[in-house]
């Protein structure tokens, strides 16, 4: 095939980039279970089940706090971010420009965009430890930072490579995907941890496990160098893990195909079978690994070790499925920033941007502090956005303000952002508040400052065109 042909049919993928999406393409239910299911049920769940072994959740820490802060993050996504996007059914990108202005949005794009990266490369270096398993590549371990070898460096390449393509295809080609993916995956998680019970001496009656449990999985004590977690630091992060997509409003890109706002419930898909099922699955993997005689950190010799083959496979499966949407999202991001280049070009740099954050395996081994961080920084345009659609009307001002008003930075949205940002940058770094218990304060507090500050740039700015 030509590659001006390859070009002219890319350039015909249209994914509704600055209007609403049309009836005829609304997508049924089991379409957003099989993308939740898959995106959830993925290669951050390797990581995190790991992570929250190494800090030292107890065991009923791990079951009673993972359950609360489950049920939270779907409340969050069915009744914040869905009944928002079908009825506006404009991707988060351009339903922001008409609210903040396409300045400010240019600037929030290029971070937002910037941190869906790292997240999608984060997941590309969870896949790598995998692939790079039958070429006895060094894997990175807990602590390491940079690139340990070339062969590693190949890998994720080609695996980048991989997802950006998938990535690339559009929304239609990422739900067939995670469709097919999702149930195997959740198998691969659950099967793996019933082979690694047996490991740690639970009978297979199950009658000894919250001992066993409580004395080799979920101690209670953090491995060393790793801070202590309680149950506090489970509800809290199991509930913001993906706040950047439900507090965020990230996911009106995905849930504007939803034929109804109930749709937003499927997230229940990737929270339960992901963040439960699956995160407590890798805790007993992980902690049969660390009882072997080649303990390792990284998730794909994890998984090889619980489940051999299958393990691996499963691991390469779950980095793509958390890798493809939070890719798409990049390029949509990127998309609105640069609008005279075509989506596949924009995905395309995104994809680059991904594969070389992959490299640096810090950015896998530092997942918790990562997602709480992007969460963090995003939150406060998605309280926006709740705002402008719920209150603004209530109280006599302007809805989408700058784009009736012609204005191409609406001050109050952006001083909202940049005073929470350094709000919470404060509370963590002066006040010494953890970040996991930052988001869903800035969050209340975002709506309240942008509703006041709103209220005095609109009556400013009114006063301002009488006297001309």
């Amino acid at each position: 095939m030509k590659t001006g042909s390859i070009i002219k049919k890319l350039d015909s993928l249209y994914e509704f980039d600055r209007e609403k999406v049309t009836d005829n393409k609304l997508q049924g239910i089991s379409n957003f279970l099989g993308l939740y299911g898959s995106e959830h049920v993925a290669g951050t769940e390797f990581v995190i089940g790991i992570l929250f072994v190494a800090h030292g959740v107890s065991v009923q820490e791990m079951f009673l706090g993972g359950l609360i802060g489950n049920i939270l993050a779907v409340l969050s996504w069915a009744l914040l971010t869905a009944p928002i996007a079908v009825k506006v059914r404009l991707n988060l990108y351009w339903h922001l420009r008409k609210i903040c202005g396409p300045l400010l949005v240019f600037f929030y794009n290029i971070v937002n965009a910037l941190m869906f990266c790292f997240l999608a490369g984060a997941m590309v270096a969870v896949s790598a430890t995998a692939v790079g398993i039958p070429f006895n590549i060094a894997m990175p371990e807990l602590n390491d930072f940079y690139p340990n070898s070339v062969g590693w460096v190949i890998t994720v390449f080609i695996v980048g490579g991989i997802i950006t393509t998938i990535a690339i295809l559009g929304f239609s080609s990422l739900a067939r995907f995670g469709k097919v993916a999702a149930p195997w995956i959740f198998l691969i998680f659950v099967v793996a941890a019933i082979n690694s019970l047996s490991k740690l001496g639970i009978h297979s009656d199950l009658s000894n496990f919250w001992t066993v449990a409580h004395e080799k999985i979920w101690t209670g004590e953090p491995v060393a160098g790793q801070s202590e977690f309680t149950i506090w630091h489970v509800i809290f992060f199991t509930w913001i893990a993906n706040a950047a997509m439900h507090l965020g409003m990230a996911d009106l890109s995905l849930l504007r195909y939803a034929k109804k706002w109930t749709y937003g419930f499927a997230s229940a898909a990737g929270m339960f079978l992901g963040h439960y099922v699956a995160w407590i699955a890798s805790g007993i993997m992980y902690a049969a690994m660390l009882a072997s005689a080649s303990p390792s950190d990284a998730p794909g010799p994890v998984a090889v070790y619980a489940a051999g083959l299958a393990g691996a496979i499963g691991v390469i499966i779950a980095g793509w499925t958390t890798a493809n949407p939070t890719l798409y999202r990049a390029g949509l991001a990127l998309q609105v920033a640069s609008p005279n280049w075509k989506r596949w070009k924009v995905t395309l740099l995104a994809g680059l941007v991904t594969t070389a954050a992959a490299l640096f395996p810090a950015l896998v081994m530092r997942l918790l502090d990562f997602v709480s961080l992007y969460g963090l920084i995003l939150v406060p345009m998605g309280a926006i956005i709740f705002a402008d659609y719920y209150l603004i009307p209530k109280l006599n001002l302007t809805q989408y303000y700058a784009e009736k008003k012609g204005i191409i930075f609406n001050w109050a949205a952006g001083l909202t952002w940049i005073i929470m940002m350094a709000f919470a940058l404060g509370l963590n770094r002066i006040g010494g508040m953890e970040i996991y218990f930052l988001a869903v304060p800035v969050w209340f507090i975002s709506i309240f400052l942008y509703l006041g500050l709103n209220k005095i740039y609109q009556r400013n700015n009114m006063k301002a065109s009488s006297v001309n």
